[in-house]
């Protein structure tokens, strides 16, 4: 009879858990996966399939937050309250203005309005709901399922269970130390059941940390309280404003307009970034203007916070991430670790590819058990048809090659004409680069 620890330790109870997970839940794992890969690049995804959002040559000065402001005020002239002003993080972009809770939608869990704005014009180009954008929406199925408040306490159940299965999962591929190249090894020649379990163990265990980070900074996003209560720190969840500060200011014929109260806020931080300004609601209303100071790890939204009072343009608080505790440090880090901006673009691709592993993991280790119960049969797999294909690639990459080094030299030639202009103009690469190649297409069809 064995002990009850030595029946926790049994790999039979560990690999039953396994698999009871991966059946049961599994689905809604490979789900989160896909969504979160996609949500990584949701605003470059919104720019591809929303053309109209990317401003191609931008030329002059931005216009003021008042115009802006007052654009939006024009298009949307009944909506009464407080919007918010997010500026955009390159050139190219749009300012897109949020309001929070339009009637329209009003009973969703979250669906602002979102406003995009030609900052060079002050143009509305775009008024669309949150959910109802293909980027939106899927960024809504990865946080809550597409369930509201149910999804969403949902998704975080579905984290602690995902952590479970990943550590199971690392407890079965644990060979001892004498066997570990013999499971680090691919087998291509013993058929494709047993190659997807391959390349199944070899990806679980190299994608097993960046899940575990995500998995860990998820939940903690699905629950803000409990981490509030572990790190000692309080308002300082995701999209959390901070205090709900009023204005005590009598009020006048003479308030402060956005540009002014932007001025004001900058003079803590002077060399800080703008992200947001919130306008004031009602007659006890105050400016939030939210800074990204370049110690910050989170980009979009920083936590340097400066409130301006519109009557009397008086700075009445300050937020500044420096005099942070630990935990409220530690708290900050949530966001952007589970994003993968903390770590850039390399990041975010690395974080990418741990959502599609997801995918891949459920995929193959589906297929192995439909296999150990009949359900699929196994089959030869053979690279030899793959090896002419290989000699023609081989033979066609010196000629490609060579004709990559003259477009490279062309390249750099029309460089030298071009170049100038264009760090005078401030374009970006890709847009110096397409002038060049449609110049050299004129002349070659002439």
């Amino acid at each position: 009879m064995q002990f009850p620890l030595q029946r926790l330790t049994s790999r039979a109870i560990w690999l039953k858990i396994h698999i009871c997970l991966a059946l049961s839940a599994g689905f809604f794992f490979a789900l989160m996966g896909l969504t979160g890969s996609l949500s990584v690049y949701r605003e470059e995804l919104d720019e591809l399939l929303n053309p109209q959002l990317v401003i191609e040559q931008p030329t002059g000065k931005r216009q003021s937050l008042d115009k802006i402001m007052m654009a939006v005020h024009a298009a949307h002239p009944d909506r009464h309250g407080s919007w918010t002003m997010e500026m955009p993080r390159s050139p190219q972009g749009m300012i897109t203005v949020w309001f929070d809770k339009p009637r329209e939608t009003f009973f969703e869990l979250y669906a602002p309005l979102m406003v995009s704005v030609n900052p060079y014009t002050a143009e509305v180009v775009a008024s669309r709901f949150w959910g109802q954008t293909v980027s939106t929406w899927v960024l809504d199925l990865h946080t809550q399922l597409r369930l509201d408040g149910f999804g969403w306490n949902t998704v975080g159940v579905l984290g602690l269970l995902l952590m479970v299965s990943i550590c199971t999962g690392l407890y079965l591929w644990w060979p001892g130390w004498r066997g570990i190249l013999s499971v680090l090894k691919i087998r291509y020649n013993v058929g494709m059941i047993k190659l997807a379990f391959d390349l199944h163990r070899l990806i679980g265990l190299l994608s097993a940390p960046i899940l575990l980070l995500l998995v860990f900074t998820g939940v903690n996003l699905s629950y803000p309280s409990i981490l509030e209560t572990l790190a000692g720190s309080s308002g300082m969840e995701h999209g959390e404003t901070g205090r709900n500060i009023i204005s005590t200011a009598m009020p006048n014929n003479h308030p402060v307009g956005l540009e002014s109260a932007e001025f004001v806020a900058r003079g803590p931080f002077p060399r800080a970034e703008l992200r947001r300004v919130t306008t004031p609601a009602g007659e006890s209303g105050i400016y939030r203007i939210n800074l990204r100071q370049s110690a910050e790890i989170n980009q979009r939204h920083p936590y340097t916070t400066v409130w301006v009072d519109r009557w009397s343009g008086q700075i009445r608080e300050v937020r500044n991430p420096s005099g942070f505790t630990q935990g409220e440090i530690f708290t900050t880090w949530i966001w952007p670790v589970h994003t993968g901006e903390a770590f850039g673009g390399f990041g975010r691709l690395l974080w990418f590819v741990a959502g599609i592993s997801l995918f891949f993991l459920y995929v193959t280790g589906l297929l192995h058990w439909l296999h150990r119960h009949g359900k699929v049969k196994d089959r030869e797999i053979s690279f030899s048809g793959l090896r002419p294909l290989w000699y023609r690639l081989q033979a066609s990459s010196y000629r490609k090659g060579l004709m990559l080094f003259k477009l490279t030299i062309g390249l750099l030639q029309q460089a030298r004409l071009y170049a100038p202009i264009f760090i005078k103009n401030g374009k970006t690469f890709a847009q110096w680069l397409r002038l060049i190649i449609i110049n050299r297409q004129k002349r070659l069809e002439k």
